[in-house]
């Protein structure tokens, strides 16, 4: 989980040990008394605050992390002064206020050449607060207790507090007017993803799931480590129709080596088997001769399981197994070029096919041994490898997030209030819209409420989100 992007309220207390995984730095605040902050908080502070000053905007620091003693002593001072009801509308309880992680921030913005040093003057000054948020998100904040959503964070509005959750996540919760608890509930997304070889699947998932700060991430069909290319990766609530989006072909580009097998059947293994490479053979007719639908012995090295246990386990121990065989189709294969005792195939296969296994029969066909040496998946199903982005680029803000409703093909149905509580309660809907198939039924403000499938002459729930 994104440290950012921690939840500190009156549910969610600090974790004593919470320091131990942040660096906290002092900064001026506007009384020239030392103030700690988490280091990159710090640094997009004080970035923000020079973006602001070109715009006219002299913000200062007017509060930063707390400890639990200084914040019980607060929470006492607004007692008496406010009195019990509204100190606990405004204060949070020791332990459970989002100046314990360093993140937040409150503001004071200078005006006639003084700062703000109350809830009054801040609403005497009610407009230039609203006339930074716009600039936030920017620099990853987000205004943390937003008007209208004390039902959701707990807290009424407060123009001043800031909190720093990091520049993407902050971008997104500004485009959907979402707060942090909103966020973490709500965001969900489909990338396509130009997966690099060296990393595994699930590398690639923890990165996005960092850059993102939501935990429920994964992916449809694994690449293996030496592999690169197309990786469809599902976020939030689309992980519930990642089975829709599994493709059942995929293309691919792979390179050839001839004369060995290796215990892994790509380079990165240990030779098993070699022997020399007869050149006259004609790998172009021997290539050609696999469009078609074969029984594929399964890789040793896979996570297909036998009795129970995932074949990769055999191997590492050292333990023998009849080896599965699948029936695969090779609906089209070209030779792209060869050289001596190497070569590069595009092959367009079914689901289930192993790459490795059937570069593995082409070299026993050719009377010799042959192993995988490059692997980039350039297709899964519609998705080209031209439509996917790249890690670093989704890091810099810069990927293309898809919807589920955008990547599914189904059709999309607008309901009434009435209709919006049956499908949350997951009842059964009469199919009035004459539904073949599936449909995605989505509230008024565009919200996908759920999946539905027919039942002879009804609608079942099929995924609620």
């Amino acid at each position: 989980m994104n440290k950012y992007l921690i939840v500190i309220n009156k549910e969610n207390k600090i974790k004593p040990n919470y320091l131990k995984y942040i660096k906290l730095v002092s900064l001026k605040d506007i009384d020239n008394k030392e103030t700690l902050l988490e280091e990159e908080t710090a640094s997009y502070y004080k970035k923000l605050r020079i973006a602001l000053k070109k715009k006219g905007i002299e913000v200062g620091l007017d509060g930063g992390y707390r400890t639990i003693e200084y914040q019980q002593e607060l929470k006492e001072t607004f007692i008496k002064k406010y009195g019990e009801e509204y100190a606990n509308k405004i204060v949070a309880p020791p332990g459970m206020s989002e100046h314990h992680t360093g993140l937040a921030i409150d503001l004071s913005i200078k005006t006639n050449g003084k700062y703000d040093k109350d809830n009054n003057e801040i609403s005497n000054h009610i407009e230039q607060y609203q006339a930074i948020v716009p600039y936030l998100s920017q620099y990853g904040f987000i205004l943390r207790y937003p008007k209208g959503k004390a039902e959701i964070t707990g807290y009424p509005y407060e123009p001043w507090h800031i909190r720093y959750v990091g520049k993407i996540p902050a971008q997104i919760m500004y485009e959907n007017n979402w707060t942090l608890e909103e966020y973490l509930r709500n965001f969900s997304a489909i990338l396509y993803v130009n997966k690099p070889a060296g990393i595994t699947s699930f590398d690639v998932v923890n990165q996005i799931s960092e850059i993102y700060g939501i935990k429920r991430v994964g992916h449809t069909g694994t690449l293996d480590p030496l592999a690169e290319g197309v990786l469809i990766v599902t976020i939030g609530q689309a992980t519930k129709v990642a089975e829709l989006i599994t493709a059942e072909d995929k293309e691919y580009k792979a390179g050839v080596l001839l004369g060995v097998e290796t215990d892994t059947l790509d380079i990165t293994g240990k030779v098993t088997k070699s022997k020399p490479v007869d050149l006259s053979k004609d790998i172009e007719k021997i290539v050609n001769s696999y469009q078609k639908t074969y029984m594929q012995e399964v890789p040793i090295y896979s996570a297909i399981k036998v009795k129970g246990k995932k074949l990769y386990e055999y191997a590492r121990n050292g333990e023998k197994v009849e080896l599965p065989k699948k029936e695969v189709t090779i609906k089209k294969i070209k030779l792209l070029s060869s050289d001596n005792d190497t070569f590069l195939i595009k092959a367009l296969v079914t689901k289930g096919c192993y790459i490795r296994s059937l570069i593995r029969d082409m070299g026993r066909s050719l009377d010799t041994y042959a192993t995988m040496t490059t692997l980039i998946r350039t297709k899964q199903g519609a998705i080209d490898i031209k439509q996917t982005n790249t890690i670093d680029e989704l890091a810099k803000g810069k990927g293309i997030l898809h919807r589920i409703d955008e990547v599914l093909d189904f059709p999309i149905i607008i309901v009434d209030e009435e209709e919006e509580r049956k499908i949350k309660n997951g009842q059964k809907m009469p199919n009035k819209y004459q539904i073949t198939d599936k449909v995605i039924f989505k509230n008024k403000n565009n919200k996908i409420l759920g999946i539905y499938k027919t039942e002879k002459n009804m609608l079942r729930v099929w995924k609620n989100f």
